[in-house]
């Protein structure tokens, strides 16, 4: 769910192409005939599911990035290499089909008109599967994606090189957890709504508890978005009753940026909360799997309630503002608000020690009784 890199208010950059315009551009750039094109729900870039005119009937992903992020060309490439890598290294990620010229992206004007904004566009092979936000979650998919979450960050950060990689220093970019202060200029969008004394009291918090410390986390690059959408899964058991799924697909990497180790559990706690029927619990399920992998230290685990309201607090803050900017994308745009809002005032009024004992009880009996 990028917004830009930049903490300035966002403009409006995202690209509006139509069904035959995404089909011409794919038959012009990568040389691929459209046989079947779909428009797919997008937060600030504009994405098409792609069939192309192939004896295996190939899919692919259209992905055309708003104009501000698309003058951030080694950013994008970063992202794009780190897909790649991820896919070698057996990881159910996407990776680019290359265009005409043998690039892994090409720079596109977006209308025939003199100054027509421009945006880089790219086509990523398709991943089959269920969203997360489209199953009832069990204990078992919360661990795997919370080891998932462990095992990309730290494969990410040991063995990914790539020159483009400095470009994941992203230091005011709005999605890092480290920027949660920086919401006091969006919170405008709340007008005086009851939630907001909330979200102040976060940031707060934020900047007194959990900045002080960050030079104690252990730094990282981060996915920085595994929510309930951009994580997909397949069922590997017939049970209805106790299905046994597996990621089949993790999406969206334009939140890359360096971070922390606990950064990405916090974000994966957070939006697995969202459509859980049980959400305090959730969070005990997703740490387990994330500390099979890496242990979290004391420092970080005395900082993940503060991080996980964190983000809360950035996705339904943002949401608000960006809903301001595309009216007619309000519906998408504050998807986590529905619930989010809810959560959120539930965890304070429960209380920080009490939601860390529910988390770290639920983590410890996984040391005694490993997921099933």
């Amino acid at each position: 769910m990028s917004s830009g890199n930049d903490c300035q208010p966002q403009t409006l950059t995202k690209p509006a192409l139509g069904e035959r315009e995404a089909a011409e551009l794919v038959d012009r750039v990568f040389g691929l005939k459209v046989s079947w094109i779909r428009s797919l729900p997008s937060y600030d870039d504009q994405n098409f599911h792609v069939r192309v005119s192939a004896e295996d009937a190939d899919e692919y992903v259209l992905k055309i990035t708003n104009s501000e992020d698309s003058q951030e060309p080694d950013l994008i490439e970063a992202q794009t290499q780190a897909m790649m890598f991820l896919s070698a290294e057996g990881f159910p990620s996407a990776t680019p089909y290359l265009t005409i010229d043998g690039n892994i992206m090409s720079l596109e004007s977006g209308g025939t008109r003199p100054g027509s904004k421009k945006y880089m566009v790219r086509l990523l092979t398709y991943l089959p599967g269920t969203p997360v936000a489209k199953i009832t979650t069990n204990a078992q998919i919360l661990y795997e994606i919370g080891r998932l979450a462990a095992t990309m960050d730290k494969v990410l950060s040991e063995k990914f090189q790539h020159p483009s990689v400095k470009s994941l220093h992203r230091g005011q970019f709005i999605w890092n957890l480290a920027n949660v202060p920086l919401l006091d200029q969006y919170i405008y969008a709340l007008d005086q709504n009851k939630y907001r004394a909330v979200v102040e009291q976060v940031i707060e918090q934020f900047k007194g508890k959990v900045i002080p410390k960050l030079s104690s986390f252990r730094a990282c690059i981060n996915h920085g978005d595994l929510n309930d959408h951009n994580i997909l899964v397949d069922s590997s058991s017939a049970s209805l009753e106790n299905p046994q799924y597996r990621v089949s697909g993790i999406l969206d990497f334009s939140d890359m940026s360096y971070g922390y180790y606990v950064f990405e559990v916090a974000i994966a706690i957070m939006y697995m909360m969202i459509e859980s029927p049980d959400p305090l619990r959730v969070g005990g399920h997703v740490l387990a799997g994330f500390e099979s992998v890496l242990p979290l230290t004391a420092e970080e685990r005395g900082a993940l309630f503060l991080l996980v309201s964190g983000r809360f607090a950035q996705s339904l803050v943002i949401a608000a503002h960006t809903a301001l900017l595309y009216p007619e994308n309000k519906e998408y745009l504050t998807i986590t608000a529905k619930t989010g809002w809810k959560h959120l005032m539930t965890m304070f009024e429960v209380g920080q020690e009490a939601v860390e004992k529910t988390w770290f009880e639920t983590a410890q009996a996984y040391t005694c009784h490993a997921p099933t």
